[in-house]
C-alpha cells in the first residue's frame, strides 16, 4: 500500500519503483522515499514548481542511498500489507494525527526492517490551508510525543530530541519575518501543553480544544 498526502506530487515512475524494492527484498516491511523538496518546513511549493523538480528528478535520478530509520514519514511512503495484518493507526492521536506516521512506522519495524530509501522520490508542497490551526498543532507536538513515549514503543531519548526541536523552532522563526507558519500560535500551543503536563491533565485530545 502507498500513502500520499494530497499535495505531494510523486516523480514520474515511483509507483513502479516501489513495486521493484518491495518485490526484491522480502524483508522490507515499510519505506519512506525520498523528498526532494518539502514546503511543509518553508514557503509551501507551487504545483508548477514541484512539477519541474519531479522532472528532473526522472531525467537525473538521485544516486541510491538507504538508511533504516526508527519510523516513516506519511506524505511519501509505502508499507507491505502482510507485514502490517492487524496494524492500525492511533485514533488516539486527533486532527492532524501529528506523528501517528512515525509511532506506525516504529511499530511496524517490529515486523520487519523499514528503511528511508532514493528508491522513489517526489515533491511535498507543504499547501498550508488545509492544515489545522497552529494553537492545536503547537499543543500536539509536545502531547503527542509524551503519549507515545508512554507508550514505549519509540525511545525516548527520540522523542525528547524531537520535542525540543519543534519547541526551538517555533520560537526561533517567530523572529523571521518571512516565515508563512504562525509560529506564535505555535509557541503558545507549546507552552499549553507543558502546563498540562505539569498539571497532571496533558492529553492529545486536548488539542481539539484549542
Amino acid at each position: 500500500a502507498v500513502f500520499y498526502d494530497d499535495d505531494f506530487v510523486p516523480a514520474p515512475g515511483a509507483l513502479e519503483a516501489i513495486d521493484k524494492l518491495f518485490a526484491s527484498r522480502p524483508e522490507v516491511a515499510g519505506a519512506t522515499g525520498l523528498v526532494a523538496a518539502d514546503g511543509a518546513s518553508m514557503t509551501a511549493i507551487t504545483d508548477k514548481a514541484a512539477v519541474e523538480v519531479c522532472r528532473q528528478l526522472h531525467l537525473t535520478p538521485p544516486a541510491l542511498a538507504e538508511r533504516r530509520v526508527i519510523g516513516l514519514y506519511g506524505c511519501n511512503m509505502a508499507i507491505r500489507l502482510s507485514a502490517a495484518k492487524d496494524l492500525w493507526f492511533d485514533e488516539a492521536l486527533p486532527l492532524y494525527g501529528w506523528q501517528e506516521d512515525l509511532d506506525f512506522g516504529a511499530r511496524l519495524s517490529k515486523r520487519g526492517t523499514v528503511i528511508r530509501t532514493s528508491a522513489f522520490s517526489g515533491v511535498h508542497r507543504g499547501v498550508k490551508s488545509a492544515r489545522p490551526k497552529e494553537r492545536g498543532l503547537g499543543y500536539a507536538q509536545i502531547a503527542n510525543p509524551v503519549y507515545l513515549m508512554r507508550r514505549g514503543d519509540i525511545p525516548a531519548s527520540y522523542l525528547l530530541k524531537l520535542m525540543a526541536r519543534n519547541i526551538a523552532a517555533n520560537h526561533l522563526g517567530a523572529f523571521s519575518p518571512k516565515t508563512a507558519t504562525d509560529r506564535l500560535g505555535r509557541i503558545k500551543g507549546n507552552w499549553r501543553a507543558l502546563a498540562d503536563l505539569l498539571l497532571g491533565r496533558l492529553s492529545p485530545s486536548r488539542a481539539t480544544t484549542l
